[in-house]
């Protein structure tokens, strides 16, 4: 059979790293999963209570609003205007999403068709560059580089494409590889929207997981911003609700419409107990994300610096619950995945490879920020151990 659109999609290099990590298990191995950015922090004691109270009231087992209730859009703004300063109209500036993968996938169907070009970052969270592929658009791929100017990556694409790119896709702290901007790319990057009538969108997953005094500025911050762009929010990270399925849109009104236009046709919203226990978390939440922020710090300093003593020097993420790590130079005779796969049989330790994320991840393996302390320590173990049964590179 032919099934259209799904037939362009690549293999999923994540897959081979799963079946092996099951077999392992399956077999009685202790895998430590560094591998799937599944945050295990659980959610908040009092919006789980909200979640259970508003759940047994049976006014909200009917449907609720695809652009989510009035009082949620209020608190996502409420949160930004404490936040960032930044001022939004609940009304028309504000959506409630199910999680960011489906606000981004479906505001690309609105934004984008074939013939339209998008501008991605890679290496790249496989979303950002299938959001644009799968609503028909000629994805191309501009790379992030920790020491480069990646405005600059970015400007000579978008005059190197024809026809020009209608929308441009961003992420920081941006994930896999942990770079970090200052707000001054953001008045770069929104001067150059407005100049060239380009509409932005920027997966601000990791607004809240910042470390050593760095502070992950928002787009919307910039005067102007949305004139040209939007910005997509969750409580995944910051507010421990990976499960919950809880994100927004927020800027541009007319891009914002456009998506509730959209999701009318296509779902009702979130179940709204959980919308009404969201409210609480945006509202009530902020000493919990700081609480947050200090376990993701304590495992990242756990992680590089064992693996530093371990020979492996790794630069420290200032932003997202990853770290991104070049494989040792003397061990670059191996792939990404072959690597992987030493780490998993030897170290016990499942890491993600850096070519699942884009060709020019490969050279790199992601390590995600999942395990508790003791379990992170016991990964530093392991791949001490691995990397001694390598043979390096002559």
């Amino acid at each position: 059979m032919d099934f259209r659109r799904i037939n362009n999609l690549p293999p999923y290099v994540f897959a081979q790293v799963n079946q092996l990590k099951l077999e392992a298990r399956r077999a009685g191995e202790d895998i430590v999963d560094l591998g799937f950015g599944n945050p295990d922090i659980p959610s908040p004691g009092f919006v789980v209570d909200k979640l259970a109270e508003a759940a047994a009231n049976e006014r909200n087992h009917r449907y609720s609003a695809s652009r989510g209730i009035p009082n949620l859009r209020k608190a996502i703004v409420d949160r930004y205007a404490r936040r960032f300063g930044v001022e939004l109209d609940p009304e028309t500036e504000a959506i409630n999403t199910i999680g960011a993968k489906e606000g981004l996938s479906h505001l690309m169907w609105t934004l984008v068709q074939p013939g339209d070009v998008a501008l991605v970052p890679e290496p790249s969270y496989p979303i950002h560059i299938y959001a644009a592929a799968l609503a028909g658009a000629e994805v191309r791929r501009v790379p992030v580089l920790h020491r480069a100017d990646y405005f600059e990556h970015l400007h000579e694409a978008f005059l190197d494409s024809w026809p020009r790119p209608r929308v441009i896709i961003c992420s920081f702290p941006h994930n896999p590889t942990t770079k970090t901007v200052g707000l001054e790319f953001f008045e770069k990057l929104v001067a150059f929207a407005r100049e060239h009538d380009v509409m932005l969108v920027h997966d601000f997953a990791y607004a809240d997981i910042t470390f050593d005094g760095y502070e992950a500025p928002s787009l919307l911050q910039v005067p102007g911003a949305k004139e040209v762009g939007v910005e997509l929010y969750t409580l995944t990270k910051g507010h421990s609700m990976a499960g919950w399925r809880v994100g927004f849109v927020v800027g541009n009104p007319e891009m914002v419409g456009a998506l509730a236009k959209l999701k009318s046709y296509l779902d009702y919203g979130t179940f709204q107990p959980i919308q009404i226990a969201s409210i609480v978390a945006l509202n009530e939440g902020d000493d919990h994300v700081r609480d947050v922020q200090e376990v993701y710090k304590k495992r990242r300093d756990i992680l590089v610096d064992g693996l530093h003593r371990a020979g492996w020097p790794i630069e420290k993420p200032l932003g997202t619950m990853f770290v991104w790590a070049p494989i040792p130079e003397e061990y670059s005779h191996l792939n990404s995945l072959d690597f992987t796969f030493h780490l998993l049989k030897e170290a016990k330790v499942a890491v993600s490879p850096g070519i699942g994320f884009g060709p020019s991840g490969e050279g790199f393996v992601r390590f995600a920020l999942v395990e508790n302390e003791h379990r992170t320590g016991q990964a530093v173990r392991g791949i001490r151990k691995a990397l001694d049964k390598l043979t390096p590179l002559a």
